[in-house]
């Protein structure tokens, strides 16, 4: 199975993408970790620094761009990955500045998320 370390944290407030994406990854053998939106990952005592976080960007409280800029805040550096509904060159730039290793666009498709997750913790 999988040889990626640390576990894979998945943060989006639908609850059928959140259960879905728990659903693939662990058939692939991987640790997951599920929040509704940013500010319950955030009140979080114990936040992962290991693994890689897949965060959506459309969520009450924050985006995701935001949230990210929260956690390298608290030095968490881990990999992320964006995912969007509706995505374009702003969202792209504005994402890579905010140190989003790569950018997927809803609905994702084949294995896109799962090789961009070992692609970032390779």
């Amino acid at each position: 199975m999988s040889q990626l370390t640390g576990p894979v944290i998945v943060v989006d407030d639908d609850d059928a993408v959140r259960n879905s994406l728990k659903f693939a990854l662990e058939l692939e053998g991987l640790s997951v970790r599920l929040f509704k939106n940013g500010i319950d990952l955030l009140a979080e005592p114990d936040l992962p620094r290991d693994g890689c976080y897949v965060i959506d960007y459309n969520m009450p409280g924050m985006t995701g761009i935001e949230l990210v800029g929260r956690l390298r805040q608290r030095q968490i550096d881990s990999p992320a990955i964006l995912i969007a509904s509706q995505v374009n060159e702003e969202l792209y730039g504005r994402a890579a500045r905010s140190g989003f290793r790569r950018v997927l666009e809803k609905p994702l498709h084949d294995s896109d998320l799962l090789d961009s997750i070992h692609a970032a913790l390779s």
